[in-house]
């Protein structure tokens, strides 16, 4: 069986509707804000955590909605699969990169993807988001 990797995510938005997307470090494909749980952290702890950390966004940890949990193939280890707790952040948001980050990038949903996306985010995040009814999306 291919080792497991417990992650938290976290889908934030800007003005535009747009989705944060972050590239860390030593990587070729863009993903959400987020990582591992430290000892102890529930998943929305180790996700506010991980957008303070990656992005300099400050929200509570109870103020993030569940999204959804999934399996995908990890995006930047050969045969490693994620198990992800995604949230999304109520509000809109601004970020800059910081810790790991390397670059960050607003993807428009409605304009064709790029081909350098996370399975996570392409596979099930996407589907799940474009099935909800959201704030940030006008109509």
């Amino acid at each position: 069986m291919n080792p497991r990797i417990v992650v938290s995510a976290v889908c934030v938005f800007d003005r535009s509707g747009r989705l944060l997307t972050v590239r860390k470090r030593g990587t070729d494909k863009f993903m959400h804000p987020g990582g591992k749980p430290e000892a102890g952290e529930t998943a929305a702890q180790a996700a506010a955590r991980e957008l303070r950390e990656e992005v300099g966004i400050v929200l509570a940890p109870d103020r993030l909605d569940l999204l959804g949990c999934w399996l995908a193939d990890a995006a930047n280890e050969a045969a490693t699969q994620i198990e992800a707790t995604v949230f999304t952040a109520p509000g809109v948001w601004s970020a800059r990169p910081s810790a790991e980050i390397a670059e960050i990038r607003w993807l428009d949903l409605a304009a064709e993807l790029p081909g350098d996306l996370a399975p996570l985010l392409t596979d099930h995040v996407l589907p799940a988001l474009s099935a909800k009814p959201s704030a940030h999306q006008d109509g």
